[in-house]
C-alpha cells in the first residue's frame, strides 16, 4: 500500500497549488488511504521560538496548536532530530494526549538543507500499528515536502 502512494505524493508536490494546499492534500490522502492513520498533520518550527506550530492536518481538531520543544512526542523530535515511534502512548511519561482514542503515534522530522524545520505527526487508534515501512514511507513524504519549502 505505501509504495502505491509514493507516486501520488510526488504528483501532489508537482501541482500548481500553494505549499499549504499541497500539505493539506497529503494529509487528506494519508488519512483516507491508510487505515491506521487516524490523524495526520504537520508541525513547523515557530519562527525563532523554541516551539512548534500546527500546520495543515486531517482528522479531529486538536487543542495543541503550539507545542514547546521537549514536550510530548513532537517536542522531543524537535530536539532529537530523530524519528520517534510510540507503540503505546500510555506507556510514555512525556506524552500530550490529543484524544482518548489515540493508542500509538509516529513522528518523523522534516529537514530542509539539513535543518529540522518541522515534522509529520501521525496518531493511530490502533495499538502498535507502525512498522519500519511506515518510517521509511514518512521519510520519503518529508523528502518530497522539503522540495516545496
Amino acid at each position: 500500500m505505501l509504495d502505491i502512494l509514493r507516486p501520488k505524493i510526488s504528483a501532489i508536490i508537482t501541482t500548481n497549488k500553494g505549499a499549504n494546499a499541497k500539505l493539506q492534500d497529503i494529509c487528506n490522502l494519508l488519512k483516507t488511504t491508510i487505515d491506521h492513520y487516524d490523524w495526520v498533520g504537520f508541525y513547523f518550527k515557530n519562527g525563532d521560538r523554541r516551539e512548534l506550530k500546527l500546520g495543515p492536518y486531517a482528522g479531529e481538531p486538536t487543542d495543541h496548536a503550539l507545542i514547546p520543544f521537549g514536550k510530548g512526542i513532537c517536542g522531543q523530535v524537535a530536539e532529537s532530530n530523530k524519528n520517534f515511534v510510540v507503540p503505546d502512548v500510555q506507556a510514555q511519561d512525556n506524552y500530550i494526549a490529543c484524544s482518548i482514542t489515540v493508542k500509538a503515534e509516529i513522528v518523523v522530522p522534516l529537514f530542509v538543507n539539513g535543518e529540522n524545520i518541522g515534522q509529520i505527526d501521525i496518531d493511530s487508534n490502533t495499538p502498535d500499528p507502525f512498522t519500519e515501512a511506515d518510517e521509511r514511507f514518512l521519510e520519503f513524504v518529508n523528502s518530497e515536502v522539503a522540495k516545496i519549502l
